[in-house]
This record gives structure tokens, C-alpha cells and sequence, in this order.
């Protein structure tokens, strides 16, 4: 199985034309050399690929079973429903509908002009409305109603469970190709079917949250091998950096997991490997509600790891979904300052900048201008690289017009012979060339509002129903704030030094939302990590990066282990963030490398 899907090829492929290819086509590439050893094992295959259109690669899966002979031997099902941009568009356009029938308005006289004038009754119309036909952003709280970006919507997907994909191989299917369901929807999908799973099981909560969470160890592919882990200096001593192989995830038919790896390949698979992944993918479900409070992991065996502690929950009654907006273009110029006196010159730079952009229209036409220096010249360079520090220049703008080459890089690039002392640009002017940019809007959608739909090979048409009993869980989840109620304990002799020196974490993004978890090598060292890490002490960790915005903080005890929500950290989230890190992935490494004080005698076990 394979997880094609990500909140940045969500936005690009529902934001392409009609006509155009919008299902990933590299699984096609991994598919084709393969597909006479899955008729030959009888092996089953469950992707995502499918992307804003699984229907057409199904047909393109077809062409390839065509062509190599094996169209009666293999099945093929597809998974509709997560296009939910009708629905949307139709819940938005009914509640204008709703407000114009049910409420008297003076002839000729439009709801906003009513609303202006305090006609009598449109108060409450709109009072109505608005509770009804709310769409909140997950990460930032505002209404899509006042959201920019409203009349650009070209997408909308929900996140599809993994039941279609259990009936799909139920109903004899050997490739099963969905678009948006959830990360660990394959995973779940096919549990339930090898096991024949069924909802009136005693332990079907328990047994579903584990798959649950396997689908979310193994979803990333080498991430839980090694891969984006804290621990690839320990890599490079026990096989090397190279051929990092890809996870396999147990479960057996009561829930048990194992994750482990492919025989010979180069990575690993420890409790380590595993605490990141998991700290990194905790998210929101659709299927099952994975209770995590007693979580662990045991190291059973060379790459082998077992979950434990996993409770299952009902579901809630909604599901996640991820508008696309089109966002205007952006483009971007780089700089190159070097040397000494850093800060003046690209204080000048942008001066000049500025003026430069002003000249040719009001800088009003950007709804994005942002400025940033990249990196630090080291002292005493030995080598010019080292002196060497990044200036970008960075904007967003809603028409073509405002940011062509003639208004934007043209401009900047004049400024070449009255700059700072060694002036110099970026060659590659690519970037400064206009190219569209999707805006993203994440929500909640109710369940039964989904036509989920399995498309089978024969024409057969499968409905999956929504969940029949699920539980309201608060939007906002307890935060855990212990660490502020601990008092200091005498840690011994301390010495300031690099976070990382004792603390494994790892971050990734949701949304604009960024996940940051940390953890400690022994369990003695737990208690100092809970004490060190109040949501306080992140907001100082943070330090100008902190925006103002909410911080959640949780702690995981058996996995020694404290979790932190950073709500709307990331500039509105990867499809068109302004910042380098627009997945989030070095929001752990920035805090790892800040400095506290560390208690000598963990320090004497090593370094990490």
C-alpha cells in the first residue's frame, strides 16, 4: 500500500483545469514494473493516488493491465466522496437562499443594505444563518465566510475513512485506488478485511484504533526507519545512510501491532523511530478515536517494535475537510550579502527595495511583502562561502499584472549598481517569474453529509454509510499544563548547552498548524523534561519566532514524552506559505539547537 496524499498535492491537483492529468501519476511509475509479480502473488494494492480524480487513474491502471496482458486477472475498485466542493457550494449558496426566503426585506432592498438599516427581523435571520451554515478553520478560528479567498474556491476534499477500501477488497478487488482518505485509511481498510473485522465486536473500538495507529507509524514510508529521526548519527555507524528500506506494519486480528522493516536494507526500527513518527502524526480521525494517554512502545527484537496502551473510542460525527482557493501568484528574488555588517546592508537593501517596488505601483498591491535574512556570517571566515548569508525577497499578490517581471523583478534586480558593498543577485531568475500560488482552508464537514461510494470493476456500485455511533469530542482537547505546578528538583550540577544534547523531537505541520514533540533517552530524565518544558519555557524557546498565537502542551507518560500544538505557526500552511520551513519539519531542530540548562550527570551518558 502507498500514501500518495499530502496537503500540498491536495491543493495543487484540485486546483488544475479540466483536462489536465489530476491523479499522481508517479504510482503509475512504481506500478507498472511490478504488476506481473502481483498477478503472479495474488498481492493486493491500496493507494491514495488517486488524488482529485481516482476515476481517470483507474483508467490508467487499466491501459496498463491492457498492455501487459493482465486485464482478466487483476480487479480494479475506486473510491469516490471525498469531493466535497458541491456540498460546500451548495451549503453556502442555500443559507443566502435561506436568508432571502425567510426574511421580509423592503423592495429592492439587498440583505446587506437591510442589515445596514436594522430592518426589523433580519438580525436574527442572519444570527441563524451563520450558526447553522458555520465553517471554522481548524487552526486559526475564523469563519469561511470571512475568509479572503471565499469567491476563489476551486476544491474542496474530505478525509475519507478506510470502510469503502475494507468493501472494495471484500468484494474481490486486487487494486484499490482512493483520492482523499485518511492517512492510515489504507491501513485500516485492509486490516478490517484481512481480519473480517465487524462493527458488532465487543473490541472493535480497541482493535480499530490500533490499526489506526499503525496506518499513522507506517503512512510517512522511511520517516519510522530513520528517516527525519534525531537518531541518524547512530545511523551512519550501523549500516549507513544509504538504502534506508520501507516499514512493515503487524496487526493482528485482535489489534496487536508490530512495526518493523523489509530484510536487508539499511535503517532501523526502535522506540525512537517510532515516538517520532507518532509525535509528529497526531491528528484528528474519522474512522475510530484513538485514546493515547497510556500509549508505549517496547523494543521486542532487532526492528521490532510493539505498541501497547492504545484505547479505541467512537468517532466523531465529522470529518476533516481541506478547501483549495486560488491565492494570486507569487515570486521571489535572492541576494547575496557577505561579510561583515550583515544587518545594515540588508537594511539598506530593503530600503532601496521598497522604493524601488513603490515606483511602479502601491506596495498595497502585495498581500504579502516580506523581507528575510537567511543564515549568519561566520566570524574570522575561513572561505567565502561561510561568509555568505541569504536575502530574499518574498510577494504575494491577487492579479498576474501586479507582480510580472516589469513590476517586481525588473525593479529589484536596477538595483544592482547603488546597493551595499558587494552587491550581488541570484542568476536564476526563475523564481522571480510569476507562478500561481493556492490558498488553503481546513474545517470540519458532518459525516453524513458524504456520499462515500466504492466503484467496482463489474459496475456495481457500494454506499457506505456513515458511522452509526459516534461521540462530540471538544474541538479544543484539554491542555496539559503540569509542568508550571512542578517544583524545581535538584538536578546536580548543570552547564548550558544545546537542547538537542539530551532531547530527541520532532515536528511536522497540519494545516498552519505545527506538531512538536520531545522526548528523553531514560525514564529518570522524564521529570526534569516536564519541568523544563511548560508552555512558558516553549514561548521563551520560541523566541521571535512566537507569534502570540495558542499553544497546546500534552504529555504521553510511557513514552517520556511532552507534546506541544503550536496553533497557526505556519503562515497559513504549505501550499502557500512565505517561509522556508513550510512543513514544519525544523521547528524541532530550531528549539533542539536552543540553549537551557542541562544536568551534567545525563549529559555523562552521551551526548545525542
Amino acid at each position: 500500500m502507498g500514501d500518495w496524499m499530502s496537503e500540498a498535492n491536495m491543493t495543487s491537483q484540485a486546483a488544475k483545469s479540466a483536462g489536465e492529468i489530476a491523479y499522481e501519476p508517479t504510482f503509475l511509475e512504481a506500478l507498472a514494473p511490478a504488476l506481473k509479480d502481483i498477478a503472479r502473488h495474488q498481492i493486493k494494492i491500496v493507494v491514495n493516488a488517486g488524488a482529485s480524480d481516482p476515476k481517470a487513474l483507474r483508467g490508467a491502471v487499466n491501459e496498463l493491465l491492457l498492455s501487459q496482458g493482465l486485464a482478466s486477472q487483476l480487479k480494479i475498485a475506486y473510491i469516490s466522496g471525498d469531493d466535497v466542493l458541491p456540498v460546500i457550494q451548495t451549503s453556502l449558496q442555500s443559507s443566502k437562499n435561506d436568508l432571502l426566503n425567510n426574511t421580509r426585506l423592503p423592495s429592492g432592498m439587498s440583505p446587506k443594505e437591510a442589515w445596514m438599516e436594522n430592518v426589523p427581523g433580519i438580525q436574527n435571520a442572519i444570527n441563524s444563518l451563520f450558526s447553522v451554515h458555520e465553517f471554522q478553520n481548524l487552526c486559526n478560528g475564523e469563519r469561511l465566510r470571512d475568509w479572503d479567498f471565499r469567491e476563489d474556491i476551486v476544491g474542496a476534499q474530505a478525509y475519507l475513512g478506510g470502510l469503502g477500501i475494507a468493501a472494495a477488497l471484500r468484494s474481490g478487488a486486487d487494486i484499490v485506488l482512493a483520492g482523499r482518505v485518511s492517512d492510515a485509511s489504507p491501513v485500516i481498510g485492509a486490516v478490517v478485511w484481512w481480519h473480517a473485522w465487524e462493527e458488532k465486536d465487543e473490541t472493535w473500538l480497541d482493535k480499530m484504533a490500533n490499526a489506526f495507529v499503525a496506518g499513522h507509524l507506517i503512512e510517512c514510508s522511511n520517516y519510522v526507519t530513520g528517516g527525519n529521526c534525531t537518531i541518524f548519527k547512530e545511523l551512519e555507524a550501523g549500516g549507513g545512510w544509504r538504502d534506508i528500506g520501507y516499514p512493515i506494519a503487524e496487526v493482528g486480528s485482535r489489534g496487536e501491532v508490530v512495526i518493523t522493516k523489509q530484510r536487508g536494507t539499511n535503517g532501523v526500527v526502535n522506540t525512537d523511530t517510532c515516538k517520532a513518527q507518532l509525535l509528529y502524526e497526531i491528528q484528528g480521525p474519522c474512522d475510530v478515536t484513538a485514546i493515547l494517554d497510556q500509549i508505549s512502545v517496547e523494543q521486542i527484537g532487532t526492528n521490532r517494535v510493539r505498541l501497547h496502551g492504545v484505547k479505541g473510542a467512537p468517532s466523531p460525527p465529522t470529518t476533516k475537510i481541506g478547501i483549495t482557493a486560488r491565492g494570486g501568484y507569487q515570486a521571489e528574488v535572492h541576494w547575496f550579502l557577505v561579510g561583515l555588517d550583515i544587518a545594515t546592508k540588508a537594511r539598506m537593501l530593503e530600503l532601496q527595495v521598497r522604493e524601488a517596488l513603490s515606483l511602479v505601483g502601491p506596495l498595497t498591491r502585495f498581500h504579502v511583502l516580506k523581507f528575510t535574512l537567511n543564515g549568519t556570517a561566520a566570524e574570522d571566515p575561513t572561505n567565502q562561502t561561510s561568509a555568505t548569508v541569504d536575502f530574499r525577497v518574498f510577494a504575494q499578490a491577487r492579479n498576474v499584472a501586479d507582480i510580472a517581471p516589469d513590476k517586481f523583478l525588473r525593479p529589484i534586480i536596477d538595483l544592482i549598481m547603488c546597493s551595499y558593498p558587494g552587491a550581488t543577485f541570484h542568476l536564476d531568475f526563475r523564481q522571480g517569474i510569476p507562478k500561481p500560488v493556492q490558498e488553503y482552508f481546513v474545517t470540519l464537514l458532518p459525516q453524513d453529509m458524504l456520499e462515500h461510494k466504492v466503484h467496482l470493476w463489474d459496475g456495481r456500485d457500494l454506499l457506505m454509510s456513515p458511522p452509526q455511533h459516534t461521540k462530540s469530542w471538544p474541538r479544543q482537547q484539554p491542555s496539559v499544563n503540569e509542568a508550571e505546578h512542578l517544583l524545581r528538583t535538584d538536578w546536580g550540577e548543570t552547564v548550558t548547552g544545546p537542547l538537542g544534547w539530551l532531547v530527541h523531537a520532532r515536528s511536522g505541520d497540519k494545516g498552519s498548524n505545527a506538531n512538536v514533540g520531545f522526548w528523553v533517552r531514560h525514564s529518570d530524565e522524564y521529570d526534569w523534561l516536564r519541568w523544563l518544558l511548560s508552555t512558558d519555557r516553549m514561548k521563551a524557546l520560541l523566541a521571535k519566532e512566537y507569534n502570540g498565537k495558542k499553544i497546546d502542551r500534552f504529555e504521553l507518560p510511557n513514552l517520556w514524552a511532552v507534546h506541544f500544538l503550536l496553533h497557526d505557526h505556519l503562515d497559513r500552511g504549505v501550499s502557500c506559505s512565505s517561509t522556508y520551513d513550510f512543513l514544519g519539519k525544523n521547528v524541532a531542530e530550531f528549539l533542539r539547537s536552543r540553549h537551557v540548562e542541562l544536568p551534567v550527570h545525563f549529559l555523562n551518558r552521551g551526548k545525542l
